[in-house]
């Protein structure tokens, strides 16, 4: 008897839900479109705003060179250290010149000797000039004095060549700077054999620097634009963002670009000049390069209002009967956490700033006004 209890009330279970499931596919889906929730909205406005790009760049100095030793021989002496300002001219490495010297006495004493045979072959041609106006000898003597005074002005000026050679050749021993600037990384030490070419440092001059970067074709015909408008002193006017994310204090200046662009991605390069003047920018830093560009009557929508589906922006649209409905729109650009709009919606419509992801289709809401501008001055820009 109890076993058939149980089985009685297990077939009354199940014939009430059978009823339950029933009942709810004759009556459809229940319509949530009449539950009305409170949820945030805020109205699109048009605003002028400034917009930022931020490049990566490779900063360069104006001028950096590789010092290299242009003799052959070994390090006498070092008279800079790593990461010194010098001077232009100031020496920087001595080679051994003691060799170079005697090379120099040697050339310096053939010039000499030259000289001397010069002046006597003059002072010959004068003594056979005159005998023969005497006609004591004949006039072809006079002009085998002359050959032989050429010839010895040859042989003046190839022992000067040569004496010049030498002079400049002790000149190399002492290596110096081309320009004022820093010394960088000195791999040799003192005694240290070196060749002709031999690199013994680099020098960089730092008074102010290059910062190269690359836009896309878009961005830099964006940028020509503005230039033909007469916009030139904003649209050149830049910033420098350090590595670790702070504003360089200095303004820079876009000065120039390449004048084709890189098959591979498309892009062209820009180069901006940015003063310099406490050194803290090295060769080869990085940062990242800001353009501003000024938007009149931006049409703003935050971000948080909006939502992908299928690589395609959407914002809920609040309606006159506070009902939902979705709405593609194209973006333009990015501003902090809003997006500047190309297409799709109008100023003065309202949109659901938060809890899209709870809404669908219809759905009745309660919105709770949040002016733009409020949103506006409590996002970072």
């Amino acid at each position: 008897m109890k076993l058939l209890s149980k089985k009685s009330s297990v077939l009354y279970t199940f014939t009430m839900s059978a009823l339950v499931a029933g009942c709810t596919a004759q009556g459809g889906e229940i319509d949530n479109s009449k539950t009305e929730t409170a949820l945030p909205v805020t109205q699109l406005i048009t605003k002028d705003t400034t917009l930022h790009l931020d490049y990566v760049s490779d900063i360069q100095a104006v001028r950096h060179v590789e010092v290299r030793a242009r003799i052959n021989g070994y390090i006498d002496k070092i008279f800079v250290d790593e990461g010194q300002e010098v001077k232009a001219g100031q020496v920087l490495f001595k080679l051994n010149s003691k060799e170079r010297e005697a090379e120099l006495a040697k050339a310096k004493a053939n010039l000499n000797n030259a000289v001397a045979e010069a002046m006597a072959a003059e002072v010959e041609v004068g003594r056979v000039r005159l005998l023969v106006e005497k006609n004591v000898i004949s006039a072809s003597e006079l002009e085998l004095a002359k050959a032989r005074q050429k010839a010895a002005k040859a042989r003046v000026e190839e022992a000067r060549s040569a004496h010049d050679h030498a002079e400049n050749l002790l000149a190399y021993t002492s290596i110096r700077a081309p320009f004022a600037g820093v010394v960088d990384r000195i791999p040799l030490k003192v005694g240290s054999i070196v060749s002709e070419g031999a690199l013994l440092t680099s020098l960089s001059d730092l008074q102010s620097v290059y910062a190269y970067f690359e836009v896309s074709e878009k961005e830099y015909l964006s940028y020509i634009r503005a230039r033909q408008k007469g916009d030139d002193a904003n649209n050149n006017a830049v910033q420098l963002i350090l590595a670790d994310g702070s504003t360089y204090p200095h303004e820079g200046k876009i000065e120039t670009m390449e004048g084709v662009f890189a098959p591979n991605t498309g892009s062209i390069a820009f180069r901006a000049t940015f003063p310099n003047p406490s050194k803290i920018l090295k060769h080869h830093a990085t940062g990242k390069v800001r353009l501003f560009n000024e938007v009149d009557s931006a049409l703003l929508v935050p971000q948080k209002a909006t939502f992908e589906i299928q690589d395609k922006n959407f914002v809920y649209i609040v309606g006159e009967d506070n009902k939902v409905q979705t709405r593609s729109f194209e973006p333009k650009a990015r501003f902090s956490h809003f997006y500047i709009v190309e297409s799709g919606l109008e100023p003065g419509e309202q949109v659901v700033y938060e809890g899209a992801q709870t809404l669908r289709e219809g759905t009745l809401i309660t919105p709770e006004l949040i002016p733009m501008d409020s949103l506006l001055a409590a996002t970072p820009r």
